[in-house]
């Protein structure tokens, strides 16, 4: 039996940072919140992630989640 183990987390933030002038993509920048309690809710980040976009000069275009998660035997 495998046994997961959620160590960390961290917040980011992708912001749209113009167009790219030769094929016409967008180009993006990300901003990462490292040390993010693991046991914050969906709820709590969007909150965090609302809060600091309202600082940002770029428009916001998505809020990611990622998560560092230990596999092993149990």
């Amino acid at each position: 039996m495998a046994i997961a183990n959620l160590t960390k987390s961290s917040l980011q933030l992708v912001l749209q940072d113009g167009i790219d002038s030769e094929s016409g993509s967008p180009i993006f920048k990300n901003k990462s919140f490292n040390n993010v309690k693991t046991s914050a809710t969906a709820e709590q980040l969007l909150t965090v992630a609302t809060a600091f976009v309202s600082l940002q000069e770029r428009p916001l275009y998505t809020i990611n989640r990622r998560d560092t998660t230990d596999i092993r035997e149990g």
